[in-house]
């Protein structure tokens, strides 16, 4: 298999730690696209939240509280995005499951919210489908 966040999580690659346990990995993303810019990762090979099973999606979601209460409790950050695609149809680009965390300042100018124009179908058509 050829993972690059697998890769990353075995030491076969560089990256900038943030945090890592047994479980999880966090680094910095190399796109430099935003300050501040971290992945979050299981370490086993999780194609996607689809795949995902309720330890390793404890783990990680343990880990991103940790380090984003880090984020604002020691780094002088505000809050925190996290943004996060499974499968293609979603924009997911990396086949392993992944939370991409953006530490936020106030009246920081980062627009990390998508912009959309507007519901093709009624919500109530929507929500019939969808609720459980």
């Amino acid at each position: 298999m050829d993972c690059i966040f697998c890769e990353i999580a075995a030491g076969r690659l560089p990256c900038m730690k943030v945090y890592e346990d047994t479980h999880t990995l966090v680094f910095m993303d190399s796109a430099e696209d935003v300050d501040g810019h971290m992945i979050a990762i299981p370490k086993k090979h999780i194609g996607n939240i689809f795949d995902c099973d309720a330890d390793s999606l404890s783990h990680l979601m343990f880990t991103v509280k940790k380090v984003s209460n880090h984020c604002v409790n020691h780094c002088n950050y505000n809050g925190i995005n996290l943004l996060h695609a499974s499968d293609a149809s979603a924009g997911q680009s990396v086949p392993h499951f992944h939370i991409h965390m953006i530490p936020r300042r106030i009246n920081d100018g980062i627009d990390a919210w998508p912009k959309f124009e507007g519901a093709k179908a009624e919500t109530a058509e929507i929500w019939k489908k969808i609720k459980l």
